[in-house]
């Protein structure tokens, strides 16, 4: 374990309302964060350019940003542009779910971890609104912290790494007020799964709706800007 006034987090930025959360309960809670953000092929790029400024501004030690091929599988609405991004509600799991997403990127994100030295690894995901993935649910995650600390030096030496899933009990309310009181500028992140080349929202998708929904339970002006 690395002194408590260096310990390190590998922090998953997507340039979304919960990772950017994600990442200033991981700056609060004393962390040097090293942010990794992932182009994967997605429908919007422009997440991309909002995490480059929310790690900016939060003050991230480094941010990288990983080239993945996901739309080579397709299998998505998201990586795949012959799938269209519904705008209805489903019991089922969406359309929007990337296959295998986060355990690919938790299993890169594990990789400069050890390098670092990090002692934990910040994944945004949430069980309450968490549109149906199975990659989203605490059991996922704690299956996935016991293999990491099967397959990793710092695991079998007895040094394990965390997965910390800060926002995996709140609803979207609890997260923008969370994250409003810790200084997020929320008009930066981009949420929308197919946002405009400017980031303007749909107003439509799943993802829209939810956190539209999340502005309107918290009381706060809603900075999203639409198209």
């Amino acid at each position: 374990m690395s002194s408590s006034a260096s310990k390190k987090a590998v922090v998953l930025l997507s340039g979304g309302l919960d990772s950017a959360t994600a990442l200033a309960i991981a700056s609060d809670r004393g962390y040097q964060c090293y942010v990794m953000s992932f182009d994967y092929g997605q429908r919007s790029l422009t997440e991309l350019n909002a995490a480059k400024q929310i790690a900016q501004q939060q003050g991230a030690l480094e941010h990288k940003v990983i080239r993945l091929h996901l739309e080579d599988f397709g299998g998505s609405a998201l990586t795949d542009h012959s799938i269209d991004v519904p705008e209805e509600e489903t019991d089922e799991i969406p359309v929007t779910y990337v296959p295998a997403r986060n355990t690919v990127f938790l299993s890169l994100a594990l990789g400069w971890a050890e390098v670092l030295e990090a002692d934990a690894i910040f994944i945004g995901v949430n069980a309450v609104d968490y549109s149906g993935y199975p990659d989203c649910r605490p059991e996922y995650i704690a299956a996935f912290e016991t293999m990491a600390n099967l397959a990793t030096k710092r695991g079998v030496t007895g040094d394990p790494i965390k997965i910390e899933t800060p926002l995996i009990d709140l609803t979207k309310e609890q997260i923008i007020q969370e994250g409003t009181r810790l200084g997020v500028d929320y008009g930066l992140t981009v949420s929308c799964y197919q946002a405009d080349d400017e980031g303007r929202a749909c107003g439509n998708c799943d993802s829209c709706r939810l956190r539209a929904q999340g502005f309107a339970d918290s009381g706060l002006s809603d900075p999203t800007r639409y198209q």
